[in-house]
């Protein structure tokens, strides 16, 4: 595994087991179960999980997650932090780092932030950049749904559009957090927006993300 992933897949790992198996998280209607389910299922249960992009799978996908969930949260824990069956392609390095890092980045902060007493999570520079280059390839996926054109930006001025149109927002944030907003977490994306008050509610109740 690539040093990112494996070190995200062990925060989530921890933060999971620190929050219990009922916690809420920002996935609507999931637990930290629930989300740990996902988790494995994505990685060990491939049949399923192309559910998550094909939805005549969907069904498939709901019940082989609800089976994974009825078992016990520390085997589930455990399924996370030893990683991919050998034969899986999450189990190839470059496999892993195009695919893991942004997935359990924003599913640590999707733990965190939905607790009370959330604080931002310092990130290392070397860290932001290599977020910042996710953004930078995904943006125009994530921001497809958007009703007003939207412009991400570092308080650096490192700049993407993400959708064309007008009127315009623009989003200013570091890295982690613009890479929230992009993946529909908005409400605790800590940016700064510019743009027609109007046209920046949009925004932020737009349909972001896969």
């Amino acid at each position: 595994m690539s040093t990112y992933a494996k070190r995200e897949r062990l925060l989530l790992a921890d933060l999971l087991e620190a929050a219990g198996p009922q916690a809420p998280t920002l996935c609507e209607g999931w637990t930290t179960r629930d989300l740990a389910a996902h988790l494995v299922v994505r990685e060990r249960r491939g049949d399923a999980a192309a559910g998550i992009v094909l939805k005549p799978l969907a069904a498939r996908l709901a019940r082989v997650q609800e089976e994974f969930a009825a078992k016990p949260y520390e085997e589930l824990l455990q399924l996370i932090r030893t990683g991919p069956p050998r034969l899986s392609p999450f189990a190839l390095k470059q496999v892993d780092e195009a695919a893991n890092v942004v997935e359990f980045y924003v599913h640590a902060e999707d733990v965190r932030r939905a607790q009370p007493d959330w604080t931002p999570r310092s990130l290392d520079p070397v860290f932001s950049d290599a977020l910042w280059s996710r953004v930078e390839r995904s943006a125009r996926a994530l921001a497809r749904k958007s009703p007003v054109g939207l412009v991400v930006r570092t308080p650096d001025g490192r700049t993407v559009v993400a959708r064309k149109g007008t009127p315009v927002v623009t989003v200013t944030a570091d890295p982690g957090e613009a890479l929230l907003f992009l993946y529909g977490r908005q409400q605790v994306a800590r940016v700064t927006t510019e743009g027609d008050a109007d046209a920046v509610a949009r925004a932020r109740e737009a349909s972001l993300g896969l």
